[in-house]
């Protein structure tokens, strides 16, 4: 017989499709806990007791909804580093999906909070994991003495300015041209 979920359980998951229901419906600075708390139909105090902040809820609930692109190990590391970056163009190019991380990152520069949360929950894993399997590589001779974080912020750094920036939709295509040009030898 099916486990029937626990209040608390029942009550995350209202809290996080609400959350996740109404950024899709409007910015993030128009969001409030008391907002989310209406459509979860829960109180102000049960958002507190799991989050500390608008946006780390918020935050949480897009992962939930949308997961982020993890970084693969298949043992080739190009053919990783193409997927991984195809996932990410693909995600921010997501006409549904894409605004949604972006209006987090832009949000996140006025909100300390949800800048953490950012930080915390998505940005560090996923670097953590893009830095150890470069490092693999690099120790492997399958990369030449390199500093992953600048290999990194090479490799994504673009496909973000191409959309935070030029205001283009970053493509698979424009994420190979970064890939190519980024670990070409001279």
């Amino acid at each position: 017989m099916p486990q029937t979920p626990s209040r608390t359980e029942r009550s995350r998951t209202a809290i996080l499709s609400a959350a996740f229901e109404l950024y899709t419906e409007q910015p993030y600075g128009r969001l409030t806990i008391e907002g989310i708390a209406a459509r979860a139909g829960v109180g102000k105090p049960t958002i507190y007791r799991r989050w500390n902040s608008k946006g780390a809820v918020v935050l949480e609930a897009l992962m939930e909804h949308v997961p982020p692109t993890a970084f693969p190990d298949t043992g080739d590391l190009v053919r990783d580093l193409r997927t991984w970056l195809h996932g990410i163009a693909g995600l921010l190019a997501d006409p549904d999906r894409g605004p949604l991380f972006a209006g987090l990152v832009g949000a996140a520069q006025l909100d300390p909070e949800l800048a953490e949360a950012w930080r915390e929950r998505l940005y560090r894993p996923i670097r953590a994991a893009g830095a150890d399997r470069l490092r693999a590589a690099r120790d492997g001779g399958g990369l030449p003495p390199v500093d992953t974080d600048v290999l990194l912020d090479l490799l994504t750094g673009p496909i973000w300015f191409r959309l935070l920036v030029a205001g283009e939709t970053p493509t698979r295509e424009y994420a190979d041209a970064v890939l190519d040009a980024v670990l070409r030898t001279p």
